[in-house]
Order: C-alpha cells, then structure tokens, then sequence
C-alpha cells in the first residue's frame, strides 16, 4: 500500500473543502471561514467572538495573499 501526501504548496487549482477543512482541523486553534454555499449564497462563520479579531486576521491574510508571488 502507498503512502499518499498531500501537496502543501502553492496551486492554481481548487481543492475539495473536506481536505482543506480537515487539514485546519488537525492544526489551527481558531478559523475565519467564508465562501459559497452550493446555492450560491456568501458564508461566513468564525470561531473568534470579537469582531475586531476576526478583521485583524482577514487583513494579515489579505496582506500575504497579496504579496504571494505569482
């Protein structure tokens, strides 16, 4: 039997949401979630009560995204 890894990298490909979610699982203490639903519809949830927080860290990832280079 192979050992499959996951590629952690960088991608111009979309990922299934089950291997995202589950990778945050095993590493993150808290999340800002947002996306589509299958309905088209914007979601948004967060595991971080204050608002100002949650800002905080969409702008800090904001900011790396941007500075990725392409």
């Amino acid at each position: 039997m192979s050992k499959v890894i996951n590629f952690t990298g960088i991608t111009k490909l979309d990922l299934p949401v089950d291997r995202v979610l589950d990778a945050a699982k095993e590493t993150l203490e808290g999340v800002v979630i947002m996306g589509w639903t299958t309905d088209g519809e914007e979601y948004f949830a967060s595991t971080y009560s204050d608002g100002g927080t949650v800002l905080w860290l969409v702008e800090r990832m904001k900011k790396m995204l941007l500075e990725v280079d392409k």
